[in-house]
């Protein structure tokens, strides 16, 4: 087995993910862990000791590359953002170094930047992927490019000659979670599986008919139950629908009301189910979807981060 250089971990929110990754990016061996909400404070280095101790019983005290949430106050230590426009170099150089043990932990610093309605707008983690997507497609590297890394906070991200020049920040995945677990839309609904069914379909189709507005189509997923119209199992697909369709349309929308040309394909960097979800939403646009898993992503691009140290 070829032998690790280094610990990659994206450490957000409500989860962590460890990898065991050799010189040329292939990841050895994997692990999870608490999000960065959950640990108490002051006990992110006992966290790290506890995951890692079999790994450097096997391999030494490898070189930790974290990205996420783990830089945020809610994290192990506030690492500043870089500024967009930002590329590999400048995001590389806003690395922050802690010394753990005699093992070198760095934290990325996250990015900020305008989104398209000209209010400040950040990511902490996604501009990893982005530049993890850059070094597994160097095509990205040349022209411009719209990236959609779906999620929690769904990044919009425009992408020109390998540099990271603005994104806008849609709660589609929150606002999603919200409404399916605390709100009258979920009651009498049916758990769904997230699998783009005939529900979801209903629910894009619903957007494409009256537009964007979300606000005034979402207690449709209610009415349209008690009229008789959205059996209970398809309900939380055709809310989907609604928040994903609503969150392309919008996009889309934005972007014609700038006078930019019409995007004829997104790169979707995310995970595989989410990404099937939004391919079919582009599609009933007509743009084509190139999605790469976020996970890989991520890997690639603290790969590319030690490459640089």
């Amino acid at each position: 087995m070829a032998a690790p250089v280094f610990i990659a971990g994206d450490w957000g929110t409500s989860n962590l993910r460890l990898s065991l990754v050799d010189a040329d990016g292939a990841v050895l061996d994997s692990r999870t862990g608490p999000g960065a909400a959950a640990v108490p404070a002051g006990g992110f280095p006992d966290t790290v000791r506890g995951l890692l101790a079999d790994w450097d019983a096997a391999h030494g005290r490898l070189p930790l590359l974290l990205c996420g949430m783990v830089g945020s106050t809610l994290g192990w230590v506030e690492v500043p953002y870089a500024a967009a426009p930002a590329g590999a170099a400048e995001i590389a150089g806003y690395l922050h170094r802690i010394d753990l043990d005699g093992r070198p932990v760095y934290i990325a610093p996250g990015v900020k930047g305008t989104n398209l309605q000209g209010a400040p707008d950040v990511m902490r983690g996604e501009e990893t992927q982005v530049l993890g997507a850059l070094i597994t497609h160097p095509g990205l590297a040349t022209g411009d490019h719209l990236l959609c890394l779906p999620g929690t906070h769904s990044k919009w991200v425009d992408l020109s000659d390998g540099r990271i020049t603005g994104f806008t920040t849609a709660m589609s995945g929150e606002i999603y979670a919200l409404l399916s677990k605390h709100s009258t839309l979920a009651r009498g609904a049916a758990d769904w599986d997230g699998t783009p069914d005939a529900g979801f379909r209903q629910g894009l189709a619903r957007v494409a008919e009256a537009g964007a507005d979300v606000l005034h189509l979402l207690f449709e997923t209610r009415a349209r139950q008690m009229a008789g119209l959205l059996s209970p199992k398809d309900a939380l697909g055709f809310l989907s629908g609604l928040v994903i369709g609503g969150d392309v349309a919008a996009t889309l929308a934005r972007h014609r009301a700038l006078g930019r040309p019409a995007p004829t394909r997104v790169v979707l960097v995310g995970a595989p189910a989410l990404n099937a979800l939004y391919t079919l939403a582009l599609a009933s646009h007509g743009v084509a979807a190139l999605a790469l898993n976020g996970a890989e992503q991520s890997t690639a691009g603290l790969l590319a981060y030690f490459r640089r140290l």
